[in-house]
């Protein structure tokens, strides 16, 4: 009982000493003036470290009780400048220490709207625990829910497909990070490749809606183009998706994934799918 008796008080006193540094200069320095003065000597987590004789997980826990109830003190200006500092602070205290990284990229993205230190955050925690997938994971939401940056959201996706154990469902959100970002091959081969190895049918099923969306993407694409082109080279919209043919501009009308034909309007020269994928 000595030891860590001991060690909890060489803690406090570590800690102490700073809050007393703390105290000294707000009798001099105007708080108003130093904004979130009460966290600016927070040791480093190195420092911690020592000071901790060894119960370094004891100390992380001491700190992220007190991180959580600083960051929602809304009396204190500036707090979130320094929701990096103290979380790389815990996470060098207890690197395995997992919900420090969670909350402290929530805090960072939903209180102090900081996207950027959200990801740093995350990034540690991966670093720190790469096994875990749960951190490119969250940090894939982030990037496209938040920032509607699909491609950063690919990367993240990619990095949690790539950890063993990992859910399925990261497949599926790269497959739709990649169709938002316009890269239509890759989102194809992605649905297609989550609906050859789906087991359950409903995935199938959605795989499939997917790979119906992505088709009739491409193909309308293809055929607005060719129908301008027509239009440059005749003065005017085909009165039929099969004058195209005619004119050399494809070489077949394509069909929807269903084997249906599009939808074509010869006012306005717009191709639609015959239906929306989610009511096939």
């Amino acid at each position: 009982m000595r030891k860590p008796v001991a060690a909890l008080l060489a803690l406090v006193l570590a800690l102490g000493g700073f809050a007393g540094l703390k105290l000294r200069a707000e009798r001099t320095i105007e708080r108003a003036k130093v904004p979130g003065g009460s966290i600016i000597y927070l040791p480093s987590g190195k420092f911690l470290r020592y000071a901790a004789l060894g119960y370094t997980n004891l100390a992380a826990d001491l700190i992220f009780l007190w991180a959580i109830q600083y960051f929602s003190n809304t009396a204190v200006p500036g707090r979130f400048r320094y929701v990096d500092h103290v979380f790389a602070v815990i996470a060098e205290l207890d690197p395995r220490y997992l919900d420090p990284y969670e909350i402290g990229a929530l805090i960072a993205i939903a209180d102090a709207g900081d996207p950027a230190t959200a990801f740093t955050i995350l990034d540690r925690g991966l670093a720190k625990n790469p096994e875990q997938w749960l951190f490119p994971y969250e940090a894939g939401h982030l990037a496209q829910l938040s920032l509607k940056d699909y491609q950063l959201a690919r990367r993240y996706y990619r990095k949690v497909m790539d950890i063993p154990g990992s859910p399925e469902i990261a497949k599926r959100l790269y497959a739709n990070a990649a169709y938002k970002q316009m890269d239509y091959r890759t989102a194809w081969e992605s649905w297609m490749e989550v609906y050859r190895t789906a087991k359950d049918e409903r995935i199938r099923k959605f795989a499939e809606n997917h790979l119906y969306q992505v088709k009739g993407t491409v193909d309308k694409i293809a055929l607005y183009e060719a129908v301008m082109k027509f239009k440059e080279r005749t003065g005017r919209l085909p009165r039929e998706l099969n004058e195209l043919v005619g004119a050399g501009l494809v070489r077949e009308i394509p069909k929807d994934y269903d084997g249906g034909d599009y939808l074509y309007d010869p006012e306005t020269g717009q191709v639609r799918v015959p239906k929306s994928p989610w009511k096939r």
